[in-house]
């Protein structure tokens, strides 16, 4: 099946922080590259955790510069803090003076095999905006981002349309057979299949494909089952 993987999207020349490099250093790091945060490796490049702008931040001295002697956040971000359990380490990190001291761990990673529907689930339900992909041994090899995820959209219609049909089995289709429409990266499936099964994993297959926008079926099928009349789907 043709579908979009990390490897095809992800960031490859990615800037990164040992454990022990220090707070001035990942700042520099942070605003030279233009990035939001840095995978931190051990001496193996094998990543242990991620330093973020938002982890630099909470240190006192940091704060006090951009805001004055005696800043404290406003109370609904304590709060929040609070709440989520991350009062302490909050206080743990403004005291932070290394990549080891600073960094969330342990980071979220994928494989580079991972499909991208599959990390765009993954960010959401771990509530970050950018994951770490590593090989079999947790060595970096890149990342991928919410924005890296999006060029899965950009395929054209035309490249969707061929996806689509090479990945639907021709055994599947009856006389008449599935035809495929693709519109703004919309596929509409329309035609016949030999039983209600069938059409039904049509429609699963093209969802799962990387680029397509929605699956809007059409389809009739021969047979509900063995021997059952044959109906409209609105799968």
């Amino acid at each position: 099946m043709m579908r979009i993987s990390v490897r095809d999207v992800m960031t490859t020349r990615v800037a990164a922080a040992e454990a022990g490099t220090p707070f001035k250093d990942l700042a520099a790091l942070l605003v030279g590259r233009g990035v939001s945060a840095l995978p931190v490796l051990d001496g193996q490049r094998r990543v242990i955790g991620v330093v973020s702008e938002a982890d630099l931040l909470r240190k006192e001295e940091f704060r006090e510069l951009y805001r004055g002697e005696g800043y404290r956040p406003r109370l609904r971000a304590r709060l929040r803090r609070l709440l989520a359990g991350r009062g302490e380490d909050g206080r743990r990190k403004a005291a932070g003076a290394t990549a080891a001291e600073l960094m969330s761990s342990p980071p979220v990673t994928v494989a580079p095999e991972t499909s991208t529907v599959t990390a765009a689930q993954l960010m959401d339900a771990r509530g970050v905006r950018r994951l770490v992909v590593v090989d079999e041994e947790g060595r970096l090899l890149g990342v991928v981002g919410r924005r890296d995820l999006l060029k899965a959209y950009t395929r054209d219609d035309a490249e969707l349309k061929r996806w689509v049909e090479d990945a639907i089995p021709e055994r599947w289709t009856d006389r008449r057979g599935i035809t495929v429409e693709v519109r703004d990266g919309i596929v509409t499936l329309s035609g016949r299949t030999a039983t209600r099964t069938e059409a039904t994993a049509a429609v699963h297959l093209a969802k799962g494909l990387g680029g397509v926008v929605d699956v809007r079926p059409a389809l009739s099928w021969r047979r509900e089952g063995r021997g059952s009349p044959s109906a409209r789907s609105s799968v």
